[in-house]
């Protein structure tokens, strides 16, 4: 495979300690509980919002806080327990009941109304429309009952199988094949940056360039979030100076461009992730969004556009080129990945490289490093996937088991060596597109099932090779293994009470989505479109899935795809360049690629001219920076709306 050189600045930036910490302790349990209780609620407010957490903001806010206590307690944090809170504010960031705040949604949507598919949803998804549980906005109801478990049991599974087959394959890819994971270096290194809070004069860059990125983030935060939830408080509409989620121009666009969704996003997070991004993938995802604006009022007057017409806005607009043209596109580029993925691991493995694997260190890892038998690991992956193959033939007895036992111990196997090994050559993640949709289908058609429990089963189907690199990044900050698994004993309860306290907390105040969450109000329609139709192929008798589907446009992306990756390869052209192409193709709302490429060509133009190599250092510093000023405005945001609210009516 063509190495990028982006990709091989990042190679052995960092070498693997020879002593490792837990760095568990009471500090870090302390930490999990501001996560949750603190953290948590404010990253759901912000996702439903504006559309995005508060990332990164908060492990820098848990940091810098720990670490100014430690301080002013003439004590100090362990680069082990940095990276531990670190890591628990990542685990501790994703709300389980989001997921049910979707399917209350989803089960009354107007989309599944259209569909004809609302009685369709499985009562064990959520309940029912009409349901007393719906009617009073809450989750402390029988009816919930069955949802809750199903959801917390799938995440006791999702907990322990983490140090299944992905802990197997680090051992395997990292430690016998030895290969460089060039990707993992840079996580390490963003998590050991953390350790710096200042030097004795208190000038560390760190502090000057996070400083700058939060009061960037603090000043806009005030206007995007914080000023519309306040003025909403008081105001029958809420002030917004700066559109949320964008402005929208389709409408004044469409008699020159036809079919296509225009609109700006004004949020000034995309400028700094366009600095941080690779930027020949940006200048590929503006490549394929300029594709899609010359292509679509082409396919329109072709006539393969036909379920677009005058006076649609982006997220119908959207939904109808899906519909017509852009999901068989989409399928073929996908599978143009996989195959592009599949053949480079391949290659590596048979070709020769004068490196020869040392089998011994799979039952004899390096002292001190915390590591499990392998036989343990592998235990716990057959395990969890029998756990998995248990559930699902009980919520889904209609289905062909085979599929199951292939998902679980065929498929998931393959595929995650296969990504464990990209990651550990080129820093890659790799997929194959649609397998589990297609299999659906196949035992719809070939078997007789009819239904759509299985579009909701936790079925086996997962790609454990990411894990093999957040491994690897986990040894090279010096963390033994036996940190993260007790921090992963004290994340999921606070995960769990905290997710339910706050998620029943803010949907009693206001139905969701509403006014006061305009992001999901704006997008929930055309993320429950797609995913209804898609499900809707495994209902008997006729499809709009199928009726979505054309086989010519599929095999046509299909060569896209890997006739673009051949030409770059022949002309020596970064390959991130096709990942972004495919991105902008994939027809998402290009709204937010405006202040995107700014970002990347101020980035590559601007700042790494006038501060060199030190501006890829410089920029996630920066981002987190903002993403903690736009995080504390939402914190903020959220404090207020739920104590004024919560007064004038109770919450619970």
């Amino acid at each position: 495979m063509t190495e990028d050189r982006e990709i091989a600045e990042y190679r052995d930036l960092l070498a693997a300690p020879s002593s490792f910490e837990e760095g568990f302790g009471v500090k870090t349990v302390i930490g999990a509980v501001f996560i949750g209780f603190l953290m948590m609620p404010a990253s759901l407010y912000l996702q439903l919002v504006i559309g995005q957490g508060i990332g990164p903001a908060a492990r820098w806010v848990t940091i810098i806080l720990f670490a100014e206590v430690a301080k002013r307690s003439y004590t100090k944090l362990k680069q082990q327990e940095i990276f531990l809170l670190y890591y628990m504010a990542g685990a501790a960031l994703a709300s389980p009941f989001s997921g049910l705040l979707w399917n209350q949604y989803l089960v009354g949507s107007e989309a599944a109304r259209m569909l004809g598919v609302a009685d369709q949803i499985p009562a064990w998804v959520a309940p029912r429309a009409g349901s007393a549980a719906l009617a009073g906005r809450t989750f402390l109801h029988r009816d919930w009952l069955i949802p809750i478990l199903i959801l917390t049991g799938g995440q006791i599974i999702q907990r322990v199988d983490h140090f299944g087959l992905g802990y197997a394959l680090y051992r395997l890819t990292s430690d016998v094949e030895k290969l460089p994971f060039p990707m993992a270096p840079v996580g390490a290194l963003g998590t050991l940056a953390l350790t710096e809070s200042a030097d004795e004069r208190g000038d560390s860059w760190k502090w000057r360039v996070f400083s700058a990125g939060a009061m960037m983030g603090l000043s806009f935060g005030a206007v995007y979030v914080l000023l519309p939830a306040v003025s909403g408080l008081f105001l029958t509409e809420p002030i917004r100076l700066i559109p949320i989620p964008w402005i929208e121009f389709s409408r004044h666009t469409e008699h020159f461009l036809p079919a296509v969704a225009v609109g700006l996003s004004l949020d000034m997070g995309l400028l700094f992730v366009g600095m941080v991004l690779p930027f020949w993938a940006v200048m590929g995802g503006l490549v394929g969004i300029l594709a899609t604006f010359i292509a679509n009022p082409i396919l329109y007057r072709a006539g393969m556009l036909t379920r677009w017409h005058p006076g649609m806005r982006t997220v119908e607009t959207v939904f109808a080129n899906n519909f017509d043209f852009y999901m068989s596109l989409g399928m073929g580029l996908g599978a143009a990945v996989a195959v592009i993925g599949i053949g480079s691991a391949a290659w590596s493995i048979f070709r020769k490289n004068g490196r020869k694997n040392d089998w011994k260190a799979l039952f004899s890892p390096p002292p001190g490093r915390g590591d499990i038998s392998i036989w343990i690991s592998l235990s716990i992956y057959l395990a969890s996937t029998l756990a998995y193959i248990g559930l699902c033939l009980w919520l889904v007895p209609g289905f062909p088991w085979i599929f199951f036992v292939l998902y679980g111990f065929i498929y998931t196997p393959l595929i995650s060596y296969v990504t464990a090994r990209m990651e550990g050559l080129a820093g890659q993640f790799v997929s194959l597109p649609m397998i589990r949709e297609a299999s659906f289908i196949a035992g719809s058609r070939f078997f007789g099932y009819r239904g759509m429990e299985i579009w909701y089963a936790p079925i086996p189907i997962h790609n454990y090779g990411e894990a093999a690199a957040q491994f690897r990044s986990v040894e090279l900050t010096g963390t033994s293994f036996r940190g993260i698994i007790k921090s992963e004993f004290v994340v999921f309860p606070v995960v769990m009470m905290a997710s339910l306290a706050f998620s029943q907390f803010i949907w009693r105040l206001a139905p969701i989505p509403s006014a006061a969450t305009p992001y999901a109000q704006e997008m929930w329609h055309l993320q429950a479109l797609n995913s209804l139709l898609m499900q809707t192929s495994t209902l008997s008798g006729h499809s709009l899935f199928f009726e979505a589907l054309s086989g010519g446009v599929i095999a046509a992306g299909l060569l896209i795809g890997l006739g673009a990756y051949g030409l770059l390869s022949l002309f020596g052209l970064p390959v991130m360049l096709i990942y972004g192409v495919i991105r902008g193709l994939g027809q998402a709302t290009p709204h937010g690629m405006v202040l995107e490429v700014v970002g990347a060509l101020l980035g590559r133009f601007h700042f790494r001219k006038k501060y060199g190599p030190k501006w890829r250092h410089y920029a996630p510093v920066l981002l987190a920076g903002f993403s903690c000023g736009m995080g504390l405005s939402g914190m903020l945001a959220m404090g207020l709306t739920l104590i004024l609210k919560s007064l004038r009516h109770g919450a619970f």
